[in-house]
């Protein structure tokens, strides 16, 4: 009887280094890396975004409200509420195609080009990204009113 070479995924070890590869292709991006970002789905109005390639994207620089309405203690607080700030987020990178059923927007739209700042948070990358639809997303969504600009995290960045 012949054995198996490549065992199925069912085997401890097999499991461990599938969830370390599903890990690993949501970690943050080292700060300084530029990468590319189809999204595929947005949260709120600063993100994340997340990306076919991997990483999800807090963008870099700004504060939106949380989906709650609320904002969080230190940050910036916008005007727009955080219906209005996600759902424009959304046309600046796309077009909505869906809604996930944790409440995510399913979004299609076109490869963006993003630098990191390294980590945004648990699994997220800190961004900043260019759509070719909207240009630099984090001054547009400052320019609209969607959100602020926080400038503990904004630096030198010019729009």
């Amino acid at each position: 009887m012949r054995r198996d070479p490549f065992p199925p995924f069912s085997t401890p070890g097999a499991t461990t280094i599938f969830s370390f590869l599903l890990f690993a292709a949501a970690a943050a991006a080292p700060s300084g890396q530029s990468f590319t970002c189809t999204p595929t789905r947005v949260w709120d109005g600063d993100g994340p975004i997340w990306c076919a390639e991997g990483p999800r994207i807090r963008l870099s620089g700004i504060a939106a409200r949380e989906m709650d309405g609320s904002c969080r203690p230190g940050h910036p607080c916008p005007r727009a509420t955080a219906e209005e700030a996600r759902d424009a987020l959304v046309n600046l990178i796309g077009r909505p195609v869906g809604m996930a059923r944790e409440g995510h927007i399913l979004v299609q739209g076109p490869a963006m080009t993003c630098r990191s700042e390294g980590s945004g948070g648990g699994a997220r990358t800190a961004a900043w990204c260019v759509s070719p639809r909207s240009g630099d997303l984090s001054c547009a969504m400052v320019r609209g009113g969607w959100a602020l600009r926080w400038d503990r995290y904004w630096r030198n960045h010019r729009c």
